[in-house]
Formats: structure tokens, C-alpha cells, sequence
């Protein structure tokens, strides 16, 4: 296990590597350390109500609709409801399948005012393998962090 400062600074480097407008981006692993060492930390789930629901769901996860099931348009009280969940001044991980729609909401939640945002890289099931398949490779499941059965 690393030292926060440790994975912080890590995950600042990935951000100014990647050219990202928020403050880092960490892997499942260390985002699921950070959580448990940096007390306030919110981990921000934006998946839909049926990826809860049927693929599963992190126990202690704040969760709000990125797009919402099933046209998969923008949910637009997403920045309404983030705000009503969560402190503008908490460090804030987002995460969602793979990793796209968490950077996407990491983007405009910094630009909404939050001020200590971090996307999850490969989110909850990491990329497809080979024969289309996730959670195979990379993601909060694979690696073996907390989840249950939605």
C-alpha cells in the first residue's frame, strides 16, 4: 500500500502527462487506497441505474446517472445532484465502466467549481479482451476491490 502523498503525486503526473483539467488519474487499486486513506473522499459512480443494478455496485459509492439509461442522454441534473451529494472542497473520485464517461464527468465538475477531482482509470470493468469480454482486463472488479451484486 502506498503512502497518500505517494499516490497523489502519481496521479498528478498521469494528469500532466495525459494534458488533463483536473487534478489526477489513478487506477482502481489506487483509487480504492486514496478512498480509504484520505478521510472525506467521495467516490462518484456514473454509470446507469441498469449497469447498478445488473453488472454491480461499489458499497459507499455515491451514485449519479452520467447519461441516463436507456436513451443514454445526459442526465441534466447531474451537476445539480453532484453538488447536492457532495462537497465542492472533497477530494472526489469518478468512475464509471471503462473510464470515459468518469473523465468526462471529472471535466465538468472541475469546471462546475470542485475544486479536487481524480477520474478511476478502467472504471468498474476495464476494456473488452480479446473475444469482446470485460472485467478480464483491468477495472475495480478484476482487480479483486469491494463490489456486490447490484
Amino acid at each position: 500500500m502506498g503512502t497518500l502523498s505517494a499516490l497523489l503525486e502519481l496521479a498528478h503526473q498521469r494528469a500532466a502527462d495525459m494534458n488533463l483539467p483536473y487534478q489526477g488519474a489513478l487506477t482502481p487499486a489506487e483509487a480504492h487506497q486514496v478512498w480509504q486513506l484520505a478521510p472525506g473522499t467521495k467516490l462518484v459512480d456514473v454509470r446507469t441505474r441498469a449497469e447498478w443494478d445488473w453488472v454491480g455496485r461499489v458499497p459507499g459509492a455515491v451514485e449519479i446517472e452520467w447519461l441516463a439509461y436507456p436513451a443514454m442522454k445526459p442526465n441534466p441534473d447531474f451537476l445539480a445532484q453532484l453538488r447536492h451529494q457532495v462537497d465542492p472542497e472533497a477530494m472526489v473520485l469518478f468512475m464509471c465502466r471503462s473510464g470515459a464517461r468518469s473523465d468526462a464527468a471529472a471535466k465538468a465538475a472541475i469546471s462546475a467549481g470542485f475544486s479536487n477531482c481524480y477520474n478511476v482509470l478502467e472504471g468498474f470493468e476495464g476494456d473488452r479482451d480479446a473475444a469482446g469480454h470485460r472485467n478480464r482486463i483491468g477495472g475495480w472488479r478484476h482487480a479483486g476491490l469491494p463490489w456486490q451484486q447490484g
